[in-house]
């Protein structure tokens, strides 16, 4: 069996959940046994609304804190006649806003909210209790209750201080109890105190062999990737280099991105890393011969391949930008704005349309109201863009944490110029200088709307766009599979 583990950020939907979604494809497709784990903090969601919409199937996913019942992964069948059966008290209204139901039980000063699933249906996936005024507890749903959520008000807030998780007959499987920052899991037979030694026992219980192999992606600390390399067993362990892996070097010390620390500390752990690159992978050999005297296997193997080269059916639009990415900080899609608002000075035509979502969209909004750039700037939230990219004339990228860079991958498979900042691995990759693009400097909004401007006054797009179809013809999905099929295999 193959094991992948990632942290899974439902409200991102980044290039980790992107490639491992497409990996579960490329595995079934290769006859390959896999399950995706999912250490993920608790969502508002159901988690099979989430990894369904990105294609997992329920049967290939494992959510580590489901992982310890015996509620299957499932979609949101429980419905509010249900519910209302639990009812002791007959005396009590009922209410309706879209996807959100109130009953009130005048006599015992208990509120219920009911959370559906959707705004038309009448399936239950939260429900919330409110006594005194005060939130008490939150009911989670799936076909059956698969964990409640308990709270005491503190300084006039509701205070989270215990999880319980149930089994499909309602018997309690486990509970997290808080206290502070601080988490223990109590079980019949054991007590752990911290996450870390959750991820550790829920490995035990795999009970991994050396026929095993365990995929590592994306975990948000060094401690927790820790945990899943050393309960590891005897399986094979592979680390997927995502990001960048270190912030800087000098002639004697190198400092490792921080997620990857203990496994560079521990390189004999690992048995095999993947890198998006050959670029990566070389330098990553270099810095592993000289700082640790070793030579690791190290392979590359694109987080994606295209299943074929996407030509648009009809014209493309004039002077359309387009920008794909998780709306974060690192992908500095506040410079790709403002590179386009200086470029329309000379190109006043122009338009850009952002695809993505994440905790940046208020600021960007903001900043797009500001400039007062509404008009031909646009936040088009998550879509799935399978047919969107061949609309455009050109793609946009003002990001400098990319290992590959899919949605720049994805650009050239439709044909598209790029112009975005030289940097190592993305626009580096998928850039030749004056064939389909532009490469300037690293943070230079300047230069950047300079890019543009030069890219739809001087470049012959149809050169361009045959240049970007070439380089994408690299990436196709055939080879990608021999990879995965070399290394598993």
């Amino acid at each position: 069996m193959i094991y992948n583990f990632h942290h899974f950020y439902y409200w991102l939907k980044g290039g980790v959940e992107t490639g491992q979604a497409y990996r579960a494809k490329l595995f079934r497709k290769l006859g390959l046994d896999a399950k995706f784990v999912f250490a993920t903090t608790f969502p508002e969601r159901n988690i099979q609304q989430e990894t369904s919409y990105l294609g997992f199937l329920d049967s290939e996913v494992i959510w580590m804190y489901g992982f310890f019942t015996d509620c299957r992964i499932s979609p949101v069948t429980y419905t509010l006649e249900q519910f209302e059966d639990t009812f002791d008290e007959t005396n009590y209204t009922f209410s309706r806003d879209g996807a959100i139901i109130t009953y009130r039980f005048p006599r015992l000063g208990v509120i219920y909210k009911i959370f559906l699933a959707d705004d038309k249906g009448n399936l239950v996936h939260r429900v919330e209790m409110i006594s005194g005024g005060c939130l008490i507890r939150k009911d989670y749903y799936t076909y059956c209750r698969i964990y409640s959520e308990y709270y005491v008000p503190v300084d006039g807030q509701a205070h989270l201080y215990l999880r319980r998780f149930f089994n499909q007959d309602g018997s309690v499987a486990y509970e997290e109890v808080a206290e502070g920052d601080r988490v223990l899991y109590k079980f019949p037979d054991r007590v752990l105190f911290s996450r870390e030694e959750l991820l550790g026992y829920m490995m035990s219980q795999m009970n991994l062999t050396r026929n095993d192999t365990v995929i590592i992606d994306l975990e948000p600390g060094m401690i927790e990737k820790a945990a899943f390399i050393l309960n590891a067993a005897s399986a094979r362990v592979g680390l997927v280099m995502h990001a960048e892996h270190f912030w800087n070097q000098d002639a004697e010390h190198v400092l490792w991105y921080d997620i990857y620390e203990y496994a560079f500390a521990h390189p004999e752990k690992i048995s095999f890393f993947i890198t998006n690159t050959d670029a990566q992978r070389d330098l990553l050999r270099e810095q592993m011969q000289k700082y640790k005297g070793i030579c690791p296997d190290i392979i590359t193997i694109p987080v994606v391949g295209l299943p074929g080269l996407r030509k648009s059916q009809k014209p493309r639009r004039k002077f359309a930008l387009l920008s794909v990415g998780r709306l974060a900080p690192e992908k500095r899609m506040n410079q790709v704005i403002e590179a386009v608002v200086k470029a329309r000075e000379k190109v006043p035509e122009l338009s850009l349309d952002i695809y993505g979502e994440g905790g940046e969209r208020g600021n960007l909004q903001a900043m797009v109201e500001k400039l007062g750039c509404g008009d031909y700037v646009h936040l088009c939230g998550f879509q799935k863009l399978d047919e969107v990219y061949q609309e455009y004339e050109a793609y946009v990228s003002a990001s400098y944490v990319e290992t590959l860079g899919v949605t720049l991958l994805e650009a050239i498979g439709s044909g598209l110029p790029i112009v975005g900042y030289d940097m190592r691995y993305g626009a580096q990759m998928f850039i030749d200088e004056g064939e389909n693009g532009y490469k300037v400097p690293w943070e230079d909004v300047e230069a950047l709307a300079e890019g543009i401007v030069r890219l739809f006054t001087e470049a012959d797009f149809e050169a361009f766009r045959r240049h970007s179809y070439e380089k994408a013809g690299n990436y196709l999905e055939k080879e990608v599979e021999r990879k995965w099929q070399n290394l598993l295999c």
